[in-house]
């Protein structure tokens, strides 16, 4: 895209340069690291360098944004701010906030993880849970912000939030001044639209590769239609990218500055948390770890290039991070429930632990099903839920239960596929 093509988008990269002047205070947004993953190079046979941007102050990105926006209000007079938010945004919005002695209420979904709404008030914001999903909470600020003199600070469709989220491009660009492919999580688009106006500016030849979730994808859609797609519910793992929608806005400049649109499954998803946490060290939430899952993935080939995923949030609550880790390690056959039908007898389940056991393997509990419609009279299922070292361990296990004479199956493994 040309210097020319550039300036007729509605966000350039004169305004990113502005709003990095107006974030010129490390206690609001700090310059966050990056870090080679030669583990992850070694999957992808790439240089992969991580942008931590997890580590900001509130763990996300969205402060950027949030406070380009509120510091030019509240020096034209705005005294109070009302936003919508999954979570992310809500903190960048009340720290912004108080950083410029404004109030900001804040309305989260009732179902948004306890930690970022904890977070959210720590930052000086007053919260309420309204609606079972971002767009039924937004709907609902928008209708308060109509009834009061405060403004909306919208999570992705507003120039000023743009602006901000672009200096991370601008950030990852001095970073990396060689990257071949820079990798962005797309909720309602505000990050990849900023990323993407720095990064293109600077870099014309670097490609730009936004990451949905399968869950809440709308991009390619909007993109086939030339007008935003509202998906009616979003059913992914990665609250921070689940908006459901994005704006004519941020569609605009994803149509002129993103080169690709890749999607992830949740399960590629929980499988990149996992690997962070294991191989670089990291603990992110859904929406930050979509980059690593699509460099991952098999929709991305980025072999022999220098490619950077963006890590933007790190506020993965104790709960999901816990239904994350199970499903992650289910995926690797490193957790199993077996099912095996047995005559139910005295001592058959002696038995069949002491075949698990010369396995070396754990066994975590287990469990009689009597009452089930496929049995026979006298027959019972012993369900297992064992610890393992990896798939083929498991397959050790399941293989030794059979050559003792009973049928085994590993439910975990079915139950999740049918859910898939």
């Amino acid at each position: 895209m040309t210097q020319t093509e550039s300036d007729t988008l509605p966000v350039t990269y004169a305004d990113i340069e502005r709003a990095r002047e107006r974030l010129d205070d490390d206690t609001v947004v700090k310059k966050t690291p990056v870090e080679r993953s030669t583990s992850l190079g070694k999957f992808v046979d790439a240089e992969v360098y991580l942008k931590m941007e997890h580590l900001q102050w509130t763990g996300s990105f969205k402060t950027r944004g949030a406070y380009n926006k509120i510091s030019q209000d509240v020096a034209d007079g705005v005294e109070s701010f009302v936003a919508a938010s999954a979570g992310n945004h809500a903190q960048g919005v009340a720290l912004a906030a108080t950083k410029c002695g404004a109030e900001a209420t804040i309305f989260m979904p009732e179902n948004a993880p306890q930690a970022k709404i904890d977070a959210t008030r720590a930052y000086g914001g007053s919260v309420e849970l309204v609606g079972n999903d971002f767009q039924e909470t937004m709907s609902h600020a928008k209708a308060v912000v109509e009834e009061t003199d405060a403004e909306f600070v919208h999570a992705y469709d507003d120039l000023d939030i743009i602006a901000g989220q672009g200096t991370l491009g601008t950030e990852m660009y001095h970073d990396c001044p060689d990257v071949d492919t820079v990798i962005v999580p797309i909720g309602g688009g505000g990050l990849i639209s900023g990323v993407s106006t720095a990064i293109k500016h600077l870099s014309p030849e670097t490609r730009v590769v936004g990451v949905q979730a399968t869950g809440a994808e709308t991009v390619h859609e909007s993109l086939d239609k030339g007008i935003p797609v509202v998906l009616d519910e979003v059913d992914t793992i990665a609250d921070g990218i689940a908006t459901g929608g994005i704006s004519e806005t941020t569609l605009d400049i994803i149509e002129a500055n993103v080169d690709e649109v890749v999607t992830v499954s949740d399960t590629d998803i929980a499988q990149a948390i996992l690997l962070l946490m294991e191989r670089a060290k990291q603990v992110v939430e859904g929406a930050g770890a979509a980059s690593v899952a699509a460099v991952l993935s098999d929709g991305l080939d980025v072999s022999g290039e220098t490619v950077m995923p963006l890590l933007c949030g790190g506020n993965l609550d104790m709960t999901q991070m816990r239904e994350v880790l199970i499903h992650a390690l289910t995926e690797r056959q490193q957790l199993l429930q077996l099912r095996v039908r047995i005559d139910d007898q005295p001592g058959v389940m002696e038995e069949i632990s002491g075949v698990i056991a010369r396995q070396g393997a754990n066994i975590h509990d287990v469990r009689h099903e009597r009452s089930v419609e496929n049995l026979e009279i006298g027959e019972a299922y012993l369900v297992f839920n064992v610890e393992t070292s990896g798939a083929e361990h498991a397959q050790g296990i399941i293989a030794a239960i059979r050559d003792a004479g009973y049928p085994v199956d590993n439910v975990a493994r079915e139950t999740k596929s049918d859910a898939v």
